[in-house]
């Protein structure tokens, strides 16, 4: 009897979460964005020094009025020492010294202080380049609520505002996971207006944000229930949620540069592989290098730790000189 009233259970539950969903489509848009989630909880975005970044400076913008988005600005590596107690505007003034810059876009979940993420500024920061990275609006210490539109504007703000601050230095857009939606979104709107960046980089990409919602491990217990789509993404469609890098990529001309672990469980392996052949095949990227380094499952670097790549340095200072598909499969992690 109470291995018949546990099954009972369980299958009401099973059943009631996709009606619940259905009918309170929000609860979705929050597993989409998990900007609840702040990973590690403890941590005090206005000192990333507590983080081993103490030549980075946190500062607020705002992208609308009475809408504040906390900023982090890491200077190159060889600007450390002379970083030490200086204050915002000699961090503005280091975007005029001979440094390219990388706006990072961040994934779902955690801040913009998150550890896979920090290790990453200081891998980019020991190669020379500047990192500016942001919480959207309902991340972190960021005001507001999520939604893709709202993300995609703080990024175009935000590049913008570098724009404002860089003479000829390059200026590359870095998306991980969730990020590569939006920085395709915005690369998009950029390529619209007719200023594109000098590249884009995304790390873990997927085609559309219903492609992934379908191959996420979490939708496995569902994937082949009847009605899935109308149960699951149709109600991320109905909070106008696309991230649609598939369609975007056809709207896009600059070096495009894509970084996947064979292994990654998020985002799985296949949809990063799938938007290269799209983008490899778009007209609009014509004449432009596009870029596909596949990491093998032997590194496990999974869905967040290609930064630890020892092959990552080469691959960025060749990301514009090779055009075919290049394996990294035989290097240990550092």
């Amino acid at each position: 009897k109470r291995l018949k009233r546990l099954l009972l259970w369980i299958l009401v539950v099973y059943i009631s979460i996709p009606l619940i969903i259905k009918l309170c489509p929000s609860i979705q848009a929050k597993l989409v964005f998990l900007n609840f989630v702040r990973i590690p909880y403890f941590i005090d975005l206005k000192h990333p020094s507590d983080q081993g970044l103490n030549h980075t400076c946190n500062f607020y913008l705002e992208p609308e009025v009475g809408l504040k988005i906390g900023v982090w600005h890491t200077v190159p590596a060889q600007m450390w020492k002379e970083a030490q107690g200086k204050e915002g505007n000699w961090y503005d003034s280091t975007f005029s010294s001979n440094h390219p810059v990388i706006l990072y876009l961040h994934g779902n979940a955690g801040t913009r202080g998150g550890d896979h993420r920090v290790q990453l500024y200081k891998v980019l920061s020991s190669l020379g380049y500047h990192v500016v990275t942001f919480d959207y609006r309902g991340w972190g210490d960021s005001d507001g609520s999520p939604s893709e539109e709202g993300m995609t504007s703080d990024a175009l703000f935000i590049y913008d505002w570098l724009k404002q601050r860089l003479d000829k230095m390059p200026l590359f857009i870095w998306g991980h996971s969730l990020g590569t939606g939006v920085a395709t979104n915005l690369v998009r709107r950029l390529c619209d207006r007719g200023s594109p960046p000098d590249a884009l980089i995304l790390e873990s990409p997927f085609t559309n944000i219903r492609e992934e919602a379908k191959s996420h491990p979490f939708s496995m217990v569902y994937r082949y229930l009847p009605g899935f789509d109308w149960f699951f993404l149709d109600a991320i469609t109905a909070n106008n949620i696309r991230f649609a890098s598939d369609e975007n990529v056809n709207h896009i001309s600059c070096p495009v540069l894509i970084l996947h672990a064979e292994d990654d469980g998020v985002v799985p392996f296949h949809l990063g592989k799938k938007l290269y052949k799209i983008a490899s095949q778009s007209k609009s990227l014509s004449g432009h290098k596009v870029h596909f380094v596949p990491f093998s499952s032997s590194l496990a670097y999974k869905h967040k730790f290609i930064y630890r790549s020892p092959e990552l340095p080469n691959i960025l200072s060749k990301k514009c000189k090779y055009g075919e598909v290049e394996n990294v499969r035989n290097h240990s992690s550092l």
